[in-house]
């Protein structure tokens, strides 16, 4: 099994930015604890974060043209805002885990609404860093044919 985990803008800043509501992990100490899940279940995991939209749309049409079984994807503030990378991932037949850090649904109102999770096959949101650990388990049972 191959996936992308993909990181969206500000997500680079874990650890630095607004930590009471992020925690002090770093996204590479992320990445560390997913690598560690993915060798013991013989998943390869890639690793990608960006600033930039286009940049995310074209590692979202990538993972499809390279075959990845699947994206966990922490989409940042572009969940709330972009019609771009939601039709980005529409228009790929590959399954995406939205995940957030903080609970999007009990903060500033303009967050409650995602426009990311109507095209994937499911959100997780206000699990911590753990949300990402959450998103591999449900890949691996996705891999044993659980339907979620």
């Amino acid at each position: 099994m191959k996936l992308l985990v993909l990181n969206g803008p500000n997500l680079n800043r874990l650890g630095k930015r607004e930590p009471d509501i992020y925690g002090a992990e770093t996204l590479a100490d992320v990445e560390q604890k997913l690598q560690t899940i993915a060798s013991e279940s013989f998943v390869e995991l890639f690793f990608y974060q960006s600033n930039s939209e286009g940049a995310l749309i074209d590692k979202i049409h990538e993972a499809y043209d390279f075959g990845y079984d699947g994206i966990i994807f922490n989409p940042g503030a572009y969940t709330h805002t972009s019609i771009a990378i939601r039709d980005a991932i529409a228009s790929v037949d590959i399954p995406v885990i939205e995940i957030h850090i903080s609970n999007i649904h009990s903060r500033e109102p303009f967050r409650h609404t995602s426009l990311i999770a109507p095209v994937c096959i499911g959100q997780l949101s206000g699990f911590g860093t753990s949300g990402y650990e959450l998103a591999l388990q449900a890949f691996l049972l996705r891999r044993k044919g659980v339907k979620l």
